[in-house]
């Protein structure tokens, strides 16, 4: 999942800085305030991109005695900067100026090259939103889309798919204007144009703003896989009850569970049963000449190795508790079973 998202992250700095510098050569040419915003919107995919990149290479580290756990979360951190980017730059400063172009309109001029730098910029960005969406798609492994985007999705190849997604719709959105402009002769349309593409990146920036921060809180993880992991324990022979379950999201690939249950002691009384007989037999056998001492001492050192047995037995069962899990959760990497 990792190698995916830089791999939407890198396409999508790629493509965007370079539909930047087309778009921003097409607004010195037209004057056009959605093109302008288009610029911005460019500008600011860019930047909060690359904020997404810090992101991901950061999380990557390996954990270490500072962060046990390892540093994934610090790509919410970078994916909220880049969510709060995208409001003040791109949703603020591309309103801001589509109120002043509608309140000042002026005649706008060259909109053909506009139009064909539209046109192309529109290529880039689906062929990038292609990409993170394939990305997506393979990670979510026959899940459904649009409820893995929601909830378990990577934040960052999250944000690359709506930004990109904007970034199509206002390409769309742009060239309505420049069209309507040209037809109706009013460039207000052309600012109209400019303040939705705004309110879109307004919308788009709450919306990741809300995600990163639910995840930096850190969330239990999906209820169906918690339902899995509770019917995993609650199934396996030795566990009598589970007494508690808490499950927290530690980055996109990494889940804590921490389970208290209640282990089945007749289960592993039998599991020892061939140890009972013949400590039992050993004991019965010595204690048929032998005063009460000596009696207590044989049965002293049974319960000894007893409580040494029962103590290696319950280490074997929640290794194989962990085992099931992480064979059929694979995010479930921090496992910690206590018997209640």
């Amino acid at each position: 999942m990792a190698h995916g998202s830089r791999t939407a992250v890198a396409a999508a700095i790629v493509g965007n800085t370079l539909v930047m510098i087309a778009k921003t050569a097409a607004f010195l040419v037209s004057g056009s305030a959605a093109m302008l915003s288009e610029a911005l919107h460019s500008l600011a995919d860019t930047a909060n991109q690359v904020l997404l990149m810090i992101g991901i290479v950061r999380s990557d580290r390996r954990a270490d005695d500072s962060f046990p756990f390892g540093y994934g979360a610090e790509r919410y951190v970078w994916a909220l900067m880049s969510a709060v980017g995208i409001f003040f730059l791109g949703c603020g400063v591309t309103v801001y100026h589509g109120v002043s172009a509608f309140m000042n309109p002026h005649p706008l001029d060259d909109l053909g090259w506009a139009m064909v730098v539209l046109a192309l910029s529109f290529v880039l960005e689906a062929a990038v939103l292609a990409l993170a969406l394939r990305t997506v798609h393979a990670a979510a492994a026959g899940r459904p889309l649009l409820a893995y985007i929601r909830t378990e999705a990577d934040p960052s190849t999250v944000a690359v798919v709506l930004e990109d997604s904007a970034a199509c719709l206002g390409v769309v959105l742009a060239l309505g204007g420049l069209i309507l402009s040209r037809i109706t002769g009013s460039p207000r349309w052309d600012a109209v144009a400019s303040i939705v593409i705004g309110l879109l990146l307004g919308a788009i920036a709450v919306w990741l703003v809300a995600r990163n921060r639910h995840l930096l809180v850190g969330p239990a993880i999906p209820l169906a896989v918690r339902q899995r992991i509770r019917s995993i324990l609650a199934t396996h022979p030795a566990v009598a009850r589970v007494v508690d379950l808490r499950t927290r999201v530690l980055d996109a690939d990494t889940y804590r569970v921490a389970a208290e249950i209640e282990f089945n002691g007749e289960v592993l009384a039998d599991r020892l049963e061939d140890e009972l007989l013949a400590e039992f037999a050993e004991i019965s056998g010595a204690g048929t000449g032998a005063g009460s001492d000596y009696d207590y001492a044989a049965f002293r050192a049974f319960a000894a190795r007893y409580a040494d047995q029962i103590i290696e037995l319950l280490g074997d069962e929640v290794d194989r508790i962990e085992d099931d899990i992480r064979r059929q959760v694979p995010r479930a990497r921090f496992l910690d079973i206590e018997t209640d």
